[in-house]
């Protein structure tokens, strides 16, 4: 039986693997393999990397300082946690495992447009497409952007990348928008241009992302897709874990869940969506893991 299984090997997990196996306690990661932060072409605000650090990259740099001290890493994908007396069963595969402690770190999955997948992969690795305006809105500064998403969850995306340029359009997904009027009036006074969609199709010509509206064909330097993500929280959630209504799992300030010895960090629990972030939250987590274990049975060497 390991110490701790950690599900999810992202920023997140990985940061608590290390943590964990320095605490001389026994680690299994499980690593499905899609990771969001892998498909980052280059941060550029993660302290420490001025010149800034691809995900995969970081991913590779974290997941060696963990195993150096002993964590071990499983290629598979988890199907349900269950908590078994004073421990837990994680199923994977045609496998089982179990922990006297679980962390779930799996993170979220962004909405993504509909478009070519190929195209869309393409456009995302030359910053055509981004999905983050706080970790790379700097990047988009005095370009023309586009954001394609409606509500007030698009309106404040379009808003916060106001900040960066005054050239941002805000596309409706399907289409017209829906916009209250206090939506209207603010998006009005940042001089938001207001598109109705649909906004397909969706290609690339040179150094552009072109978009294809109600209005006609528009070229930008990137778009931002506002359309939401789904939260990776049903394992937990099947376990008896509490989430709140879009799926974030409800944690302490400990980041303990609702089921004893089951613990979350990083996008999974409502938060930042970064990486210093979720690194953080990890850090917490595994050092109550290291405490709460200890209690039950004391860690001697």
């Amino acid at each position: 039986m390991d110490d701790c299984i950690i599900i999810g090997a992202g920023p997140a997990g990985l940061t608590a693997a290390i943590y964990l196996a320095r605490f001389h306690l026994s680690i299994r990661l499980l690593d499905c393999g899609t990771s969001r932060a892998r498909l980052i072409p280059r941060t550029m605000n993660h302290a420490g990397f001025p010149d800034g650090i691809a995900g995969a990259d970081l991913l590779t740099l974290m997941l060696r300082q963990a195993e150096r001290y002993g964590a071990v890493r499983e290629l598979v994908e988890a199907t349900a946690i269950e908590r078994v007396g004073d421990a837990f069963r994680v199923a994977a595969g045609k496998r089982e495992y179990r922990a006297r402690a679980v962390l779930l770190a799996t993170g979220v999955v962004n909405n993504r447009p509909e478009m070519d997948s190929d195209t869309h992969d393409a456009a995302l690795a030359s910053g055509l497409i981004r999905y983050c305006p706080i970790c790379d809105g700097f990047e988009v500064t005095d370009r023309k952007v586009a954001v394609i998403g409606t509500g007030d969850h698009g309106m404040r995306e379009a808003l916060f990348l106001r900040g960066y340029t005054r050239d941002i359009n805000l596309i409706a997904p399907g289409g017209a928008h829906e916009l209250d009027a206090g939506c209207q009036r603010a998006l009005d006074e940042a001089g938001i241009v207001r598109l109705d969609g649909p906004y397909t199709p969706i290609s690339i010509e040179g150094d552009s992302i072109v978009i294809g509206t109600a209005s006609g064909t528009h070229r930008f330097d990137t778009v931002y897709p506002a359309l939401g993500s789904v939260i990776r929280s049903k394992l937990a959630v099947a376990a008896g874990a509490r989430a709140s209504e879009d799926g974030c799992l409800e944690v302490d300030a400990h980041q303990r869940t609702s089921v004893p010895g089951l613990f979350a960090a990083g996008d999974v629990v409502k938060g930042l969506d970064q990486i210093s972030h979720a690194m953080g939250e990890a850090g917490v987590a595994a050092t109550t893991i290291r405490n709460t274990l200890n209690e039950a049975r004391p860690i001697r060497r």
